[in-house]
């Protein structure tokens, strides 16, 4: 793994990257070629990094990222599901691509907040823990993302079949009028959400 000695990185600083012609990534804080596995590693271990184009200075950073995980997902560490591709794809050019990243931002935040008290009750596993701790975070964590994305894909989700649950009493479909009102609600309580967590920054 690549280490502070490594990278080059003082701890707070921003280590920055210069992608060249021939693609070879350089290291300018440690003089040394890096390849993307260091940088993956890099991330992984918490050390910021910004990649400029040795030629043009352009900021290449979220295309460098990209490819990361492009290079992560085709050796098999797959983490992003096909369905989750697909409706990530289908937002580009959507009236509500403005608005997807911060909220994703959001959702990955919170989802982080919550991953040291999520091992904590994995670790407690075998020391008298309720077995079901741990499979109730995952429930609430993936109930999370549902949320998300019912969010972007009212309609979608409101044709989606249901799972098989305790019958229910019939109630009046949701009219288009419903969904757009529903929609504008949660848009401002996501922009409130936004808000609150640009201003702790």
């Amino acid at each position: 793994m690549a280490d502070t000695q490594e990278t080059g990185a003082a701890t707070g600083e921003k280590v920055v990257i210069k992608k060249y012609a021939n693609r070879r990534l350089y290291n300018t804080a440690s003089s040394s070629y890096v390849t993307l596995e260091h940088l993956s590693e890099m991330v992984k271990q918490g050390i910021d990094f910004v990649v400029y184009d040795a030629k043009t200075n352009d900021d290449i950073t979220r295309s460098v990222l990209t490819q990361i995980i492009f290079e992560e997902e085709s050796q098999g560490q797959s983490l992003l599901p096909i369905q989750f591709l697909r409706q990530l794809i289908g937002f580009y050019g959507n009236s509500m691509q403005a608005f997807l990243p911060s909220y994703l931002e959001l959702s990955l935040a919170s989802f982080t907040q919550q991953q040291d008290r999520m091992r904590g009750q994995f670790a407690n596993l075998g020391q008298g823990a309720a077995p079901g701790a741990y499979e109730e975070q995952i429930r609430q964590n993936l109930a999370l993302f549902d949320r998300a994305m019912k969010m972007f894909s009212p309609f979608a989700y409101a044709n989606r079949p249901e799972e098989p649950g305790p019958a229910k009493t019939a109630e009046p479909a949701a009219t288009a009028d419903d969904a757009l009102v529903a929609l504008r609600r949660q848009m401002e309580e996501m922009q409130a959400q936004i808000e609150k967590l640009a201003s702790k920054r």
